[in-house]
């Protein structure tokens, strides 16, 4: 589990600054305050169309596109469920049922108490050991109930 920086302009303004000389900087700058703030605030949008001379449209429109963004902070821990055609055909439906119930949030959601998300991802690359999910950043092959109950009680330690 990460702890990130709450939203700070300051620091968001220095991170833009820190990249916006590079080729083609909006995407690092996105992964960079994303980074830092564990999402990309609202607020950061304005401040990045101004310093890289583009509408605040393109910012946002580049925000929405790619779903790794961020719109809010994230939950303390964050579990994905591959929803890709090889994970559906070796038990990713029934695996994203089963997380769901025993998470008690539908998938796309958190709890109330901000503990953990639940969220779709198209493709992790690991169709050969599919079904497969991640936690927190680390990938998982082979993803069945035994190992979604071992990630569950490593969450709630």
């Amino acid at each position: 589990m990460r702890s990130y920086a709450p939203f700070n302009v300051d620091t968001a303004r220095a991170i833009i600054a820190a990249h916006q000389s590079r080729p083609g900087p909006l995407l690092p700058i996105l992964h960079a305050l994303q980074e830092e703030f564990g999402y990309v605030d609202r607020e950061a949008e304005p401040l990045i169309a101004d310093i890289l001379n583009v509408s605040r449209a393109e910012v946002h429109g580049v925000i929405t596109f790619y779903h790794d963004f961020r719109r809010t902070p994230p939950s303390r821990h964050v579990l994905k469920l591959c929803r890709a055609e090889a994970c559906q055909s070796t038990g990713g439906d029934r695996l994203a049922a089963y997380a769901a119930a025993k998470i008690g949030v539908a998938i796309g959601g958190a709890t109330a108490d901000g503990s953990v998300s639940l969220e779709p991802v198209f493709c992790l690359g690991l169709c050969a050991v599919a079904p497969s999910g991640m936690l927190d950043g680390r990938v998982i092959g082979r993803m069945d109930e035994n190992k979604l109950d071992t990630l569950l009680a490593e969450i709630n330690r």
